[in-house]
This record gives C-alpha cells, sequence and structure tokens, in this order.
C-alpha cells in the first residue's frame, strides 16, 4: 500500500545535508518523509590542543574566583572537563566552576553540567543565545568574570554586549573546525543548489553554515550560491546560533520553536510543501 502524502509530504524534494556528526540521523528523519537527500558536509570537527590555548584559557578561569558561567553545549562543557582531567586539573576546575553560577542554555547543556556532578542556577526556556545574554545582563555583570564556553560561532556580538555591560569575559573554545575530508561531495552539493536541484538545506551547526557560504566563496561561487539561496532554496537552521552565519549573510532562514534535529525536519516537512503550493 503507497503511503499517502500525509505520511510523506516530501515525497519529490530534494534536501542537502551539510552536517557531519548528524548527517545519518537526518537524512534518514528525511527519507522516512519522502525526500531524496544529498551529502556533503561543511565541515570537521577536530579537538583544541591541550596544550595550546583551551588550557591557557582554563589557567585564566583557574586564577581567580569566576561568577558566571556560561555553557552552551553539552559536548563543548564536557569536552573542556575531559581536557582539564587529562592535565590534572578536572576535580580542580569543578570545585572553582561550582562556586560560580552556571546557566545552560539548553537542555544539553544542562544534562553535561549535572553529569559533571555540579548544578546549573538557570536553563534558557528557549534554548536560545539572546534569552541568555537578556538573563545575565538583568542580573548585573559589572565586574564580574564570565566564563562563555563557545562551539561553533564565535558569539562575538554577545561577548561584546557583555563586555559593554562591564564583564570581563573569559571564552573557552573546546573544538576547532576545519574543511571536510570529502571536499568534492561539498563541491558537488554547492553545485547542485546553484543548479537549482536542492530544495532546501537544513543546518545543523554554526559552523557548517559558515564554511559551507566560504567554500563557494573561496571558489569563485559566493555570488552565484547567494543567489540560488536567497530565490530557489527552503534555509531552515536548527537555532538561532547556527542561524547567525545564516542571517549575516542577509539570507532569509526559518528555525523551529525547539533547537532539535526532529523539530527541524518537522519544520521542513510542514513548511516546504507549502513553498511549492
Amino acid at each position: 500500500m503507497e503511503a499517502s502524502s500525509e505520511e510523506r509530504p516530501l515525497h519529490g524534494f530534494t534536501v542537502g545535508i551539510t552536517a557531519e556528526r548528524k548527517a545519518a540521523e537526518l537524512g534518514s528523519l528525511l527519507q522516512r518523509r519522502g525526500a531524496a537527500v544529498r551529502y556533503g558536509a561543511a565541515m570537521h570537527t577536530v579537538p583544541a590542543p591541550d596544550d595550546g590555548e583551551l588550557i591557557a584559557a582554563t589557567d585564566a578561569v583557574l586564577a581567580e574566583p569566576v561568577h558566571y558561567v556560561v555553557a552552551v553545549t553539552g559536548s563543548g562543557f564536557r569536552g573542556w572537563l575531559e581536557a582539564a582531567e587529562r592535565r590534572g586539573m578536572g576535580e580542580r576546575l569543578k570545585q572553582h566552576l561550582g562556586e560560580a553560577e552556571l546557566l545552560a542554555r539548553g537542555a544539553k547543556a544542562s544534562g553535561a553540567i549535572r553529569g559533571a556532578g555540579l548544578r546549573e542556577s538557570w536553563t534558557a526556556p528557549s534554548e536560545e543565545m539572546p534569552e541568555t545574554l537578556e538573563h545575565l545582563l538583568l542580573r548585573g555583570v559589572e565586574g564580574k568574570r564570565v566564563v562563555v564556553q563557545l562551539h561553533g560561532d564565535p558569539m562575538s556580538e554577545f561577548r561584546e554586549k557583555l563586555r559593554a555591560a562591564g564583564a570581563e569575559v573569559l571564552p573557552i573554545v573546546v573544538y576547532r573546525w576545519e574543511d571536510p575530508a570529502d571536499l568534492p561531495a561539498l563541491d558537488a552539493l554547492i553545485d547542485a543548489v546553484i543548479a537549482g536541484e536542492i530544495d532546501a538545506l537544513p543546518f545543523t551547526s554554526a559552523p557548517a553554515a559558515t564554511n559551507f557560504l566560504m567554500r563557494a566563496e573561496r571558489t569563485g561561487r559566493g555570488e552565484r550560491l547567494l543567489t540560488a539561496l536567497r530565490e530557489k532554496v527552503f534555509i531552515a537552521c536548527v537555532g538561532q546560533v547556527t542561524a547567525a552565519p545564516i542571517t549575516r549573510a542577509g539570507l532569509p532562514c526559518s528555525t523551529p520553536e525547539r533547537a532539535r534535529t526532529a523539530a527541524l525536519v518537522r519544520l521542513i516537512a510542514d513548511e516546504l510543501p507549502d513553498r511549492r503550493r
């Protein structure tokens, strides 16, 4: 028995997937809804070297008491503690952070905090950074040391607004991003977007969104890609942090109410067929 259009609302649509870690999950969810998928990972994640910037930043955190700690992602917060553990600083860092107010951007960050035996004082209901910034500014940060665990987007505006309010901001970079191993697949996906063969493009991380645009720019296809994305493609970002580089490029995009992969797929399934009609 053939599935109905309600069960497979994305039948006849092609979706490009730029994710690396979540590519299989995202592709499977989209295919269940009838979409054809094209893969082209836009970046590769590598841990920051333990003996470089991360350790120097950790030393700076430990040098004096901190007042607020912002955990942006679960994997990033765990990665930071794991790097400190490898250098014999794990327990000292956890004790130090436990004396501050820990703020979580969302449920995954909150889970990582609790998994370390710590307790968050607040979690953003929307799981978005603007709400986290508003909460901090309302609490007051003048003269306070604020640790911000970064993941993907450098969050320059977030950090600058804290500094403008009088905070000392200590950024923690846990992971770095580089070009994917399979650049031909990424280039082929960019070409497919330009050719009008891709109907929707979901992004699950800011680095993937940034490098997708930058790869086209570096290879002389930047303007053609922007035109195609603006006129032919439904862009969906899992959250506001991921959407930031897309918005800066002047491109329209949609985000689900909750920053979850399943919610992102539902958004595409709900909105993409309406765009065609």
